[in-house]
C-alpha cells in the first residue's frame, strides 16, 4: 500500500539512427603573413570628444540625478521621522492607560 510505483522507460520503437562518428582531423599550422612596412603614425586626438552640449548634457544629468536620489532620501527619512514619532505617541498612550488602572 505504502510502496511507490516507480514508471518504468519505455524503449523507444522504430527505426533509429546510429550515433554519427567523429573522425580527429589534423591540424597543420600555416606560415604567418608578412608584416606591412608601411606603419601609419597615431593621432594624438582623445578617444572621446567632448563638445559644449555633451558637455552641458552630462552635468544636467548629473544634477538631475544628485536631485532625485536627494528627494528619494530626503522622504525616507521623513517616513522614518514619522513612524517613530507616532510609535512614540501609541507608547505614550498605552502607557498613560496601564498606569490609570
Amino acid at each position: 500500500m505504502f510502496r511507490p510505483k516507480v514508471p518504468t522507460m519505455p524503449q523507444p520503437t522504430g527505426l533509429t539512427t546510429p550515433p554519427a562518428v567523429v573522425e580527429p582531423t589534423a591540424v597543420t599550422p600555416h606560415a604567418p603573413a608578412p608584416a606591412s612596412t608601411a606603419v601609419t603614425p597615431a593621432r594624438n586626438r582623445p578617444a572621446v570628444q567632448l563638445t559644449l552640449g555633451t558637455v552641458l548634457a552630462l552635468v544636467g544629468g548629473g544634477t538631475a540625478l544628485v536631485l532625485v536620489v536627494g528627494a528619494v532620501l530626503v522622504s525616507m527619512l521623513l517616513a522614518v521621522a514619522l513612524t517613530a514619532a507616532s510609535v512614540a505617541v501609541c507608547a505614550l498612550t498605552v502607557r498613560s492607560v496601564i498606569a490609570r488602572r
